[in-house]
């Protein structure tokens, strides 16, 4: 069965700018709509899509908040900024393509496609950490663990956010898919099962570490983004 991507996509209430919810839809895409940053913000916290499409000519904004916010929740989920034709493309924006209207929608998926995830799952690599998230394995210093599909959702998710503190109602949300954060030592006893499987020496954790009275955080050598390689043969 193929993979239907998911698109979240920001769209105002301009009348003058164009809308392309019927259009990615009609072509097998499951759209998610909203109507601000801040709406869109929320969902990323709920769920993850695979791509953001930001349609700043609806809204009166340049856009350049908004991505930048949506960089700094999910650093690892590509954005494209589409700005109305009297929008300066040159402007540095953090979005990964940005497009002037006028444009057609096969122009739009065209620069899409690259964004978006392939049939088979690649590894995610963040510095001496990969992680398989289709064979559930993960492989980190030479040594080599496999996963529960709630620890592969757990590591994926600390390595999309490295470096950043995630709260613990948050972080068992997203990867718990669930709005009850009543009870998250569940959580620990997962992070606890992860350090076993990447860590050298658990009780003194390198890389998953805690951060006391707030939740985790993963911290690696490498300064990088996590990024696709291909699959480990």
């Amino acid at each position: 069965m193929p993979m239907i991507a998911k698109i979240l996509l920001i769209e105002g209430k301009r009348n003058d700018g164009p809308s392309f919810v019927a259009g990615l839809t009609k072509k097998g895409f499951q759209v998610e709509t909203v109507a601000s940053g801040s709406a869109a913000l929320t969902r990323l916290q709920e769920k993850r899509p695979d791509v953001v499409v930001v349609n700043a000519a609806t809204m009166r904004t340049s856009g350049k908040r908004i991505c930048m916010s949506l960089r700094q929740e999910a650093p690892n989920v590509p954005i494209v900024l589409i700005l109305d034709e009297k929008a300066d493309p040159t402007d540095k924006v953090d979005a990964n393509v940005v497009l002037n209207l006028p444009f057609t929608l096969q122009k739009l998926l065209n620069r899409m496609k690259p964004l978006l995830p392939t049939e088979q799952k690649a590894v995610i690599r963040t510095g001496p950490i990969s992680l398989d998230v289709e064979q559930r394995w993960v492989r980190c210093n030479g040594r080599q663990a496999s996963l529960t599909p709630r620890l592969v959702n757990l590591l994926k998710t600390l390595m999309e956010q490295r470096g950043i503190v995630i709260e613990r109602e948050k972080l068992f949300s997203l990867v718990w898919e669930t709005n009850y954060t009543g009870d998250t030592r569940t959580l620990d006893v997962h992070v606890s099962w992860l350090r076993q499987a990447v860590e050298d020496d658990p009780r003194h954790p390198r890389y998953i570490k805690t951060v006391r009275g707030v939740g985790y955080r993963l911290d690696v050598d490498e300064p990088e983004k996590t990024r696709p390689i291909p699959p480990i043969r």
